[in-house]
């Protein structure tokens, strides 16, 4: 069970998951401390390794529960951070991630995602995260996001919505855009038009219409990690659905570091103009090489 300690002067909430210790490293990070990598070792996430992995919950595609034949399955997390923790496998593929899936994919995540959200929406908040890329925090390689409940009288720390400036693409139901509060460079947002909803009550065109604009945002974001390398670490990001009305999609793309004064203040350092990184995500580049360059100097 997980315990939660508040801090009764900033009313935040710290929570306390000794069980999250148990989590095994992933492969990269044991290459990267110079530990040996065992070659036969089972993922637990793939396809026909259904066994392996703690009881299956839901799945979007065929065959029998825990059995292949799934597009997207949906299990517990061994090693849960609240009392409801669920992984969501985004596909039988070991390799890709978001931005190498198919539209369709991307499709029938979000609606893992809907599906899952519903379940709890009446139990707590509902936090729906991905983890991309060890630097991100991912512990398992295999491609995945989270869902946690989180219950309704704690305080979370996330932002509310952002007003709509830097717009990157304005479509029927949504607006992709990077605010002007951006925290990290080439942070974007994919916001929804509807009134005061919450994400489950999206409808099919709507997530058809989100699984696109993901897919080419996140192309467009490992575009220009790719053109304009910051470091020798790989491609990885971070993202959110925010749990509650005026809700919102965060995609956070770990091209930099967080150091001493981000944590030591709570201030955030964001070198990249936001107005500039709506830019280079439209595929406007003029604008862009000075920024960059100022980058790569900081880095």
């Amino acid at each position: 069970m997980s315990k939660y300690v508040p801090d009764v002067i900033s009313h935040r909430w710290v929570i306390i998951a000794s069980q999250r210790l148990a989590r095994p490293e992933n492969q990269n990070s044991r290459k990267s401390k110079g530990l040996k990598v065992s070659k036969s070792k089972k993922c637990s996430f793939c396809e026909k390794n259904e066994e392996l992995s703690p009881a299956e919950v839901f799945r979007i595609g065929k065959g029998e529960v825990n059995k292949p034949g799934w597009s997207v399955r949906v299990i517990s997390n061994k090693y849960p951070i609240t009392d409801y923790h669920e992984v969501i496998v985004h596909s039988p593929n070991h390799a890709k991630n978001i931005e190498e899936l198919s539209e369709k994919q991307i499709s029938h995540i979000l609606h893992a995602y809907k599906e899952r959200f519903n379940n709890y929406r009446k139990m707590g908040q509902v936090l729906i995260f991905c983890n991309s890329g060890e630097h991100a925090g991912a512990s398992m390689d295999h491609p995945h996001a989270q869902l946690v409940v989180i219950p309704g009288q704690i305080n979370l720390d996330t932002l509310a919505k952002e007003p709509l400036n830097n717009v990157v693409q304005d479509t029927k139901n949504f607006t992709t855009y990077c605010p002007d509060f951006s925290q990290w460079p080439y942070e974007v947002w994919i916001a929804p038009k509807m009134g005061k909803g919450k994400f489950g009550d999206l409808n099919d065109e709507q997530i058809d219409e989100m699984a696109t604009l993901m897919s080419q945002t996140m192309k467009q974001l490992k575009k220009i990690f790719k053109k304009h390398p910051l470091s020798d670490m790989n491609f990885a990001y971070n993202y959110y659905i925010y749990p509650g009305h005026e809700w919102y999609l965060r995609i956070i793309p770990r091209f930099v570091h967080r150091a001493g004064f981000e944590l030591g203040t709570g201030l955030n350092v964001n070198i990249v103009d936001p107005a500039e990184a709506s830019l280079e995500l439209r595929g406007i580049e003029s604008k862009i090489v000075g920024i960059l360059n100022r980058l790569k100097a900081k880095s």
